[in-house]
């Protein structure tokens, strides 16, 4: 009785084993989650918004952006990669020494 009962279990491990065989896999399940999730977004953005963005470059530490617009990312002179954002419209470079600080300024059109 013993030798038997291993064997069925022996059977049934193996089979829980082999890759494919299940009728609901985590892969399947996951995938049926993404596509119903997915079903309600609106994937295409509006096609009357457009973004504009320009860079502003200029001497020294700070540099920023024209009314209506902000910053999305700083650039420094002299290989600085030390940089913030004050007031999401002006770059400052936090580097002792500075020639030129650039910044990529965007708005919605």
């Amino acid at each position: 009785m013993k030798s038997t009962s291993c064997f069925l279990l022996i059977l049934i491990v193996l089979q829980l084993m082999i890759p494919g065989t299940a009728p609901c896999s985590l892969d399947s399940l996951v995938d049926t989650k993404i596509k119903e999730a997915l079903k309600g977004l609106e994937l295409n953005p509006s096609p009357t918004k457009r973004m504009s963005c320009v860079s502003i470059t200029n001497s020294g530490r700070l540099s920023s952006c024209p009314a209506g617009m902000v910053v999305t990312g700083c650039a420094c002179g002299y290989g600085c990669g030390s940089w913030d954002i004050r007031g999401e419209t002006t770059c400052h470079c936090q580097c002792s020494t500075m020639d030129w600080t650039a910044a990529r300024c965007c708005h919605l059109t």
